[in-house]
């Protein structure tokens, strides 16, 4: 089965598409890494502001990585038909493919570990407030009393 240029040249373009998708996916995935990691330390501290911006960029990083996967698929399923019929062997894709999974493990169990840090601290910030004393607990409140109000106001003159 001979192959013609252009079929040589579109299956090249699409492993370097693939390839190129899947490093970008890799450091989306080392960079929400790092996020979680420093993520952790912000718990750590309860630092409340640092904790909210460091959610956002979590968000935002997230939506990066579900929207190459929505790339990514397609051209998977293009170069496993690419392998199929053997016109493909590379393997720097398998390489990248296993590093992503890694990655993802060790971000599930990086994002794990900040939840029950974050239970740890929520638990310990509900001890405070029940354990904070109200100092009007036991004292009756202005509003409350019924204190002795004339009823008839006397204008003559």
């Amino acid at each position: 089965m001979e192959l013609t240029q252009a079929e040589i040249d579109e299956r090249a373009a699409i492993l370097r598409r693939f390839r190129s998708l899947l490093e970008q996916q890799r450091e989306k995935f080392r960079e929400y890494l790092q996020v979680l990691e420093s993520q952790g330390k912000v718990i750590e501290d309860e630092n409340t502001e640092s904790l909210l911006a460091h959610t956002e960029l979590e968000q935002q990083i997230a939506s990066h990585i579900i929207s190459l996967q929505k790339v990514i698929k397609p051209m998977e399923l293009m170069y496993q038909d690419q392998v199929r019929t053997g016109a493909v062997d590379e393997d720097e894709i398998p390489r990248l493919q296993a590093d992503l999974e890694s990655l993802q493990r060790q971000v599930l169990e990086r994002n794990q570990t900040n939840r029950n840090l974050l239970k740890v601290h929520i638990g310990q910030i509900k001890e405070r407030l029940g354990s904070v004393a109200n100092p009007y607990r036991h004292s009756k409140s202005v509003y409350a009393q019924s204190a002795q109000v004339a009823n008839m106001v006397n204008i003559s003159i």
